[in-house]
């Protein structure tokens, strides 16, 4: 597996979820993987997805992890054509020009080649258990000043992908549910007490109110918290 830009040293929580891998079992079926195979991963910060897929093509091939900064994802340091598949998971929603950065990615893709595009619909979030008026509160500040330029990035994928030109586009809904506060912490930053205050994640004065109702919720047993994301895909 080759890496061609340096890593983000923090942990990726989100790697680690059962419901993410459910995601990418998805992904990683729509990209058609064949032994031999040379895969670009277009990744978010971690080489979890990289290492994976590594795994799938059973030690044949070649998978570039490319571990994005800023804009780099629409001048990427490749010819055309030159992966057979190409996945690329949460990366879209932080980027100001998405559609530049897909029209990148297909361009290295291989003519009849696959592209994977993975992100999330953050405005599908949704939490019970906990006091309504808090809910509330929190996500509005969640969308309103701490989530990515794109909140509706992954049921936007389609659109993209078609406006972009690109023949035999799917997409697929995944929804991640979460029945107990600690599991839905890996993916949901806002329920993740582990964080800073300085983060911003949850407005500051309502912070004691939120974990406090969070901790109950999780000891009696009635949180639930869900999430959707999108799995869209596209031949070059």
């Amino acid at each position: 597996m080759a890496h061609d830009t340096p890593g983000n040293p923090h942990t990726d929580l989100i790697a680690v979820s059962p419901e993410l891998q459910r995601v990418r079992e998805v992904a990683f079926a729509a990209l058609h993987l064949e032994p031999g195979q040379c895969i670009l991963d277009a990744g978010c910060g971690g080489d979890e997805a990289a290492r994976l897929l590594a795994a799938r093509l059973g030690g044949t091939g070649e998978v570039v992890w490319l571990d994005y900064h800023a804009e780099d994802l629409t001048c990427l340091p490749y010819p055309g054509g030159r992966f057979d598949a190409v996945h690329c998971e949460r990366v879209l929603q932080t980027l100001g020009d998405p559609g530049a950065a897909i029209a990148e990615l297909a361009r290295v893709t291989r003519p009849g080649g696959r592209l994977c595009l993975v992100d999330t619909d953050w405005e599908s979030v949704a939490v019970d258990g906990l006091p309504a008026h808090l809910v509330a509160a929190v996500r509005h500040h969640l969308l309103a000043t701490v989530v990515g330029r794109h909140l509706d990035m992954g049921r936007t994928l389609r659109r993209r992908l078609l406006r972009a030109g690109l023949p035999e586009v799917t997409a697929v809904p995944v929804a991640l549910y979460f029945a107990d506060p600690k599991s839905a912490a890996t993916v949901l930053p806002m329920l993740n007490p582990a964080i800073p205050p300085d983060a911003g994640l949850v407005p500051p004065d309502l912070r004691d109110d939120w974990f406090g109702a969070l901790s109950e919720a999780g000891s009696r047993g009635d949180f639930l918290a869900t999430i959707t994301m999108w799995v869209a895909t596209a031949v070059v």
